[in-house]
C-alpha cells in the first residue's frame, strides 16, 4: 500500500506569500504612529489623526505599494 500525502486544506495554489516582509514593516509603522496619534490621513495632513485600526493598516498598504514592495492590487468594488 502507498502512502499518499494529503494537502492541508489552508494551502495556496500559487505557493507563495501574498505580501512581502516590507509590506508587513511598512503596516507595523502605520499602526504604531496611529498608536502614537502621528498618523495623518490625506495628502496635506489637514484632514486630521487617523483614528481607525483599519484606515492605518491601509494607509500601510498603501505606503508599501508606492515604495515598490510585494502587495496585491487594491480591490475596486
Amino acid at each position: 500500500m502507498k502512502m499518499t500525502q494529503k494537502k492541508s486544506s489552508n494551502s495556496r495554489k500559487s505557493g507563495s506569500r501574498k505580501y512581502g516582509p516590507a509590506a508587513g514593516k511598512s503596516v507595523e509603522s502605520a499602526v504604531r504612529r496611529q498608536k502614537q496619534g502621528t498618523l495623518l490621513s490625506g495628502q496635506g495632513g489637514k484632514e486630521g489623526k487617523v483614528k481607525s485600526r483599519k484606515q492605518a493598516i491601509a494607509i500601510g498598504l498603501s505606503e508599501a505599494r508606492e515604495k515598490g514592495a510585494r502587495v496585491p492590487a487594491k480591490k475596486t468594488n
